[in-house]
């Protein structure tokens, strides 16, 4: 399918990314990741090596073990918000190397970085909130994200269950998505994936037993063989849960703009694709330091959107300047002061598009 946006005398975006790289210059600072992001690998990397040793080898008491399972799935979660997010677009650093080895974390959390930087880089950031491009919204027939989507007598409930379906998301990405998009060939309805060279199918099969090895196989001989699935569960449902509802704020919630092909040959959207892009994410809780610097900058998804090879350090400097300019334009800017508020945004949100 071909997506056109209507960038006739697309002012906007051109003002905006001048103005950006003009305070790069003027600070003479790069735009990749700096000693904060650095530091913050450190403080992930080192928090996941002591909870897998002192889940594997150490054998602690339950209630210990439960506490370290769930830490071990936040930092996970960090890990790939921070480190593999950056590499993945590039922006962690200079070198493309350092780059490509942030990303392959991905690889070894259980998924897979070939299939998500199309996923993500190329159908999610082109094609925000398109039906039948961005894989992102293709959930169904869990739950039905907008109005357009076939409605199924359950959805009214969806509000209700989401959380149960988000908690189990990233279990069925390492042991089904991944294997689908892999043997179809497609990315989304009207995506198919590149062609593989054999170097990535041999990343794509060595990376899923190395996941498989380091999380299920090893700590199966040293904690046993009930604790490590029960353990690897409990894990994966934490990542899962915080992974998606924290995607799930940034373009499922109230306000947020749908786009629906007529055909399936070709799209033309409205706006141009900046402002679309504006209207179809919505940023959260951005003068929240903690969450800023545990979420790798996500909830400055519409910086992340319109640039996604600066690193997620920057954004906070670089939503003053795209407020300033929306308001200039008048461009409407999405924004909710709190994660709480986001949140209760995505799940009325949820309950409306279920019953509509």
């Amino acid at each position: 399918m071909q997506v056109k946006f209507n960038n006739r005398g697309a002012d906007f975006y051109a003002t905006l990314k001048e103005r950006t790289e003009a305070y790069f210059q003027s600070k003479n600072i790069k735009p990749t990741g700096n000693y904060k992001l650095y530091i913050k690998t450190f403080v992930f990397s080192a928090i996941l090596i002591f909870c897998y040793v002192s889940l594997v080898f150490l054998n602690p008491p339950v209630w210990a073990a439960i506490l370290l399972c769930v830490l071990l799935g936040l930092d996970m979660a960090a890990i790939g918000f921070n480190m593999m997010h950056d590499g993945a677009h590039g922006s962690y650093s200079n070198n493309k190397k350092v780059n490509e080895v942030m990303a392959l974390t991905l690889n070894l959390l259980g998924a897979n970085s070939f299939f998500w930087k199309q996923k993500h880089n190329v159908n999610h950031h082109s094609y925000t909130n398109i039906e039948g491009m961005d894989d992102d919204i293709d959930v169904n027939p869990f739950l039905r994200l907008h109005v357009s989507q076939e409605k199924r007598w359950f959805h009214r409930f969806q509000h209700v269950y989401a959380l149960l379906a988000y908690s189990l998301m990233f279990f069925f990405w390492v042991f089904f998505r991944d294997f689908k998009k892999y043997f179809t060939g497609k990315i989304a309805k009207y995506t198919p994936i590149r062609n593989m060279t054999v170097k990535e199918h041999v990343i794509f099969w060595v990376s899923k037993l190395v996941h498989f090895s380091v999380f299920l196989v090893i700590p199966m001989i040293y904690a046993g063989v009930v604790e490590t699935i029960v353990g690897y569960l409990l894990i994966t449902f934490v990542l899962g849960l915080v992974i998606s509802v924290v995607f799930q704020l940034a373009h499922i919630v109230e306000g947020t703009e749908f786009v629906t092909p007529q055909n399936d040959e070709s799209v033309q959207v409205e706006s141009e694709w900046a402002i679309h892009q504006i209207k179809t994410t919505a940023n959260f809780a951005t003068r929240n330091p903690l969450v800023n610097w545990l979420l790798g900058g996500l909830n400055f998804q519409v910086e992340h959107h319109l640039f996604p090879g600066v690193s997620h350090v920057h954004y906070p400097e670089i939503n003053r300047i795209l407020k300033r300019t929306c308001t200039e334009f008048n461009v409407k800017y999405i924004e909710f002061p709190t994660v709480t508020g986001a949140f209760f945004s995505h799940m009325k949100h949820l309950k409306k598009t279920g019953v509509a």
